[in-house]
C-alpha cells in the first residue's frame, strides 16, 4: 500500500539510503531539512526547508499538512527535538519512528557480560534536563549520548505520538562515511601503525548502512511500538576489527595491549573496556531476520582501501 512519509534529514548516510528504499517501494515521500545539503531525489520527492530545532519554524511548517502515515526522524537528538516533534505532529501521525542508538547502553558498560535488551536502558526513570543548552552546536558531540537517551523518555513519557525507537549498531560504511571510524583503522594498516586497545574482547555491534535503511523501511510496515534493537550478527572489538582489516587487504598487522587505557574511543573509534552489544531478541520475534558482518564488512574495507590510495 502506498504511504504518505515524512523524512526528518534524509539527505546522507543511511537517511538519503532510506529516501531511496521507500521510493523504490512506491511510497510518497517528503523530506524536511534546513536545505544546505543536495539531495539526488529530483522531482520524485517533497521538500520542506525548516530548522527542526525551531519549534516557531515547525509549526509553521507543517500547519497546514494533514498528516504523515509513517514519519521517521533522522535529527532527533534531544528532548528538546523530542518535545517539538511531539507538539507539532500530535495527531499528524500514525507511526513515529526515531533512530536512535546502541550508545543508548555506553552509561551501562561493564554491568553485564550478556547483550543489551531494550529494556536494559531503564529509559523511564532517565531524569530529563530540559535546562540543558541541548542545541548549542559545541556540546554535540559530550551531549550525544544523554540527548537521545533523553529525547527517548521524552518521547514515551509523553505519550501523544505512536512511537517507534530504533537503537541502532554502530553503522560502518564505505568512502562515503563521513565519521572516518572505519577508515581509521585501514590507515593504520596501510601506515604498517600498531593498534593499541584496551580489551580484545570488548566486542560492539554493527550495522551497514543498507542493513539500517532495509530494517527502517521493514519497521515502517509493522505496527509494533516501544524500543527495539537493531544489529547484525558478528560483533567485533576493537583488535577484532584491525585484524579483519589486515586480512582483507592482505597486511600483517600489529598490536599494542594497553592497561590503565585512556577513556573509551581515544586509543581507537571503538575501542572500549568492555563489551557494548545488544541483544536483537525483541526484532527476531516479530518477524525481522538480520544478516551477518560477515557479507558486507571486507567490501566496505576495500572501499576505503581505494580511497587511502
Amino acid at each position: 500500500m502506498r504511504k504518505n512519509i515524512l523524512v526528518i534529514g534524509g539527505t546522507r548516510y543511511f537517511g538519503k539510503l532510506l529516501v531511496q528504499r521507500l521510493l523504490q517501494a512506491g511510497h510518497r515521500v517528503t523530506i524536511a531539512t534546513r536545505g544546505r545539503t543536495s539531495d539526488p531525489f529530483g522531482n520524485r520527492i517533497e521538500r520542506i526547508c525548516v530548522d527542526r530545532q525551531n519549534e516557531t519554524a515547525m509549526r509553521a511548517a507543517f500547519a497546514n499538512v494533514a498528516g504523515y502515515d509513517i514519519i521517521y526522524d533522522q535529527l532527533c537528538y534531544s528532548p528538546l527535538d523530542a518535545a517539538i516533534s511531539a507538539r507539532v505532529f500530535a495527531g499528524k501521525v500514525k507511526r513515529y519512528i526515531m533512530s536512535s542508538t546502541i550508545d543508548l547502553y555506553r552509561p551501562l558498560l561493564g554491568s553485564q557480560d550478556a547483550p543489551f535488551a531494550e529494556s536494559a536502558a531503564r529509559v523511564l526513570a532517565q531524569p530529563i534536563d530540559t535546562g540543558y543548552p541541548w542545541h548549542d552546536p559545541r556540546l554535540a558531540c559530550e551531549s550525544y549520548v544523554m540527548g537521545k537517551l533523553q529525547a527517548e523518555a521524552y518521547l514515551y513519557r509523553d505519550g501523544t505520538l505512536p512511537v517507534v525507537t530504533v537503537r541502532i549498531g554502530h553503522v560502518l560504511a564505505g568512502a562515503e562515511d563521513f565519521t572516518g571510524r572505519l577508515a581509521h583503522y585501514v590507515d593504520l594498516v596501510r601506515q604498517q601503525a600498531p593498534l593499541r586497545y584496551s580489551n580484545a574482547a570488548a566486542a560492539s555491534s554493527f550495522m551497514s548502512m543498507q542493513s539500517v535503511s532495509d530494517f527502517l523501511l521493514w519497521t515502517g510496515a509493522q505496527d509494533f511500538k516501544g524500543p527495539v534493537n537493531a544489529a547484525c550478527d558478528g560483533a567485533l572489538s576493537a583488535f577484532d576489527l584491525y585484524q579483519r582489516v589486515g586480512m582483507a587487504l592482505g597486511e600483517p598487522v600489529k598490536t599494542i595491549p594497553v592497561q590503565n587505557a585512556a577513556p573509551a574511543g581515544q586509543l581507537s573509534p571503538f575501542d572500549l573496556p568492555s563489551q557494548l552489544m545488544v541483544d536483537t531478541g525483541r526484532a527476531t520475534r516479530l518477524g525481522y531476520r538480520f544478516g551477518h558482518s560477515d557479507e558486507w564488512l571486507d567490501t566496505l574495507i576495500r572501499q576505503h582501501d581505494l580511497a587511502y590510495v
